[in-house]
């Protein structure tokens, strides 16, 4: 319903706009800027829900039931070797239950950074290929590729980059996820669901 809304509304603003002066355009948009502030749209803020709404959204555009073509399964799409590490083996199950993919989540992001901490130390605030180095970027980056491949590419100064079978790149996590505020999250090794 918003989505619509602000299509026509774009749609009708950019049609009426087009009648008018560029003042009366300026005056039009901000009455309109105005008007859309007004409504209170939540948005996601640089905190952890906001990262890992943001990793879903790209993972999976935030579908729980989804499996992709390679066998990834969920919101965050976990492979297989990964879940049975919490020993989830029924995927049928882990597809249905949202609660149970989010806690997943968390307990990976805990064990990924106790594995990656000592690189989050001495790399978080370094610049790595024109890539400023954030923790958040860290963990997403091992999301994807795994904390191995993290390393790898910490310590080869960039020069080790993994990408998938879709070509995201470890690199290209690393920038579309720094910056957000992920310090809710311990570093635990033994999490579990």
């Amino acid at each position: 319903m918003i989505k619509k809304f602000f299509l026509y509304s774009s749609l009708l603003f950019l049609f009426v706009g087009a009648t008018f002066t560029n003042n009366e355009v300026d005056e039009k948009n901000k009455t309109f800027e105005l008007e859309v502030s007004k409504l209170n749209i939540p948005y996601l803020q640089k905190n952890f829900v906001g990262f890992k709404e943001a990793v879903a959204y790209k993972e999976s555009r935030g579908n729980y039931t989804i499996v992709n073509s390679l066998g990834y399964l969920g919101k965050y799409q976990f492979g297989r070797n990964t879940l049975g590490r919490f020993k989830i083996y029924n995927t049928r199950d882990f597809l249905k239950n949202p609660e149970l993919q989010e806690q997943a989540f968390i307990s990976l992001c805990e064990i990924n950074k106790w594995i990656l901490r000592k690189e989050i130390k001495r790399y978080e605030g370094k610049t790595i290929n024109g890539i400023e180095i954030t923790e958040s970027g860290i963990i997403a980056a091992a999301h994807l590729a795994g904390a191995g491949n993290v390393k790898k590419f910490l310590r080869s100064n960039g020069t080790d980059c993994f990408s998938d079978a879709f070509g995201s790149s470890l690199k290209t996590y690393l920038k579309k996820f720094s910056g957000y505020d992920i310090s809710s999250i311990k570093p635990n090794k033994y999490s579990k669901n």
